[in-house]
């Protein structure tokens, strides 16, 4: 369920450059996105999505522009602080603890709410496989269950943005249509607004209230995910 388009944005990202050596990443990048929606990032490997999300959550600095979470400039804040202000990040690859056991890792993205802060019961409504395995050290889970347990570990602190790198990657088809339900439930909430990094194009296609896609670390087509295929946006990332 897309949010009110009137409504103030949750994410706004204002003319960002980011540089890596004598490279030039990110180009003027600007977008917003609101409460209720899901912000679907398209685009071959190497334009930049990964950077892009990296300098939203505070990992990669960026060089100019600015970056403000429901209205609040945290351009400048390191990341650990813009999680505690409200953002959550899954990034490619999963990363989670290996050697601790589910429930560990669930706490690990606790941090924010403090020591003593209970693991919501959504979490294992959202993953129920998680539950059963609570005990199981990370290491032991399939791919799919390790990034079923990176998204539960990030929605655990209850964040108002969160940023989900290519989710799909190297995901079994049950296990990617399970985190697609997930995404509808966590956007149709409208308490929160998402992020989606994605080369799956089906699948970004049926979550995007928007999309934006990116070629040579600029935005270079962006609209309605329902004009995605009317678009032309299927071609453009296949140039």
């Amino acid at each position: 369920m897309a949010a009110e388009r009137e409504s103030p944005p949750m994410l706004r990202v204002e003319g960002v450059n980011q540089f890596y050596g004598g490279s030039h990443i990110l180009r003027d990048v600007g977008f917003e996105t609101r409460a209720g929606e899901v912000c679907v990032v398209l685009g071959r490997n190497g334009v930049g999505k990964t950077t892009l999300l990296r300098s939203i959550i505070g990992t990669a600095p960026v060089a100019t522009g600015r970056i403000l979470l429901d209205g609040v400039d945290c351009s400048r804040l390191p990341s650990h602080l813009r999680v505690r202000m409200g953002m959550g990040y899954v990034p490619q690859g999963r990363e989670i603890f290996a050697r601790l056991t589910v429930e560990e890792n669930l706490r690990m993205g606790l941090a924010p709410l403090g020591r003593e802060a209970p693991i919501p019961d959504e979490v294992f409504e959202l993953f129920p496989v998680l539950a059963q395995m609570r005990r199981r050290r990370g290491g032991d889970l399939s791919g799919g269950q390790q990034q079923q347990l990176a998204i539960a570990r990030a929605i655990a602190a209850k964040p108002r943005l969160l940023l989900l790198d290519e989710p799909t990657e190297g995901i079994q088809p049950s296990i990617i249509k399970q985190i697609g339900q997930v995404i509808r439930t966590l956007a149709a909430r409208g308490t929160m607004a998402i992020v989606l990094v994605e080369q799956y194009y089906d699948f970004a296609a049926e979550l995007a209230d928007h999309y934006l896609v990116m070629q040579r670390g600029a935005i270079q087509r962006r609209g309605r995910g329902d004009t995605m295929h009317t678009d032309g946006a299927r071609e453009l990332i296949a140039i």
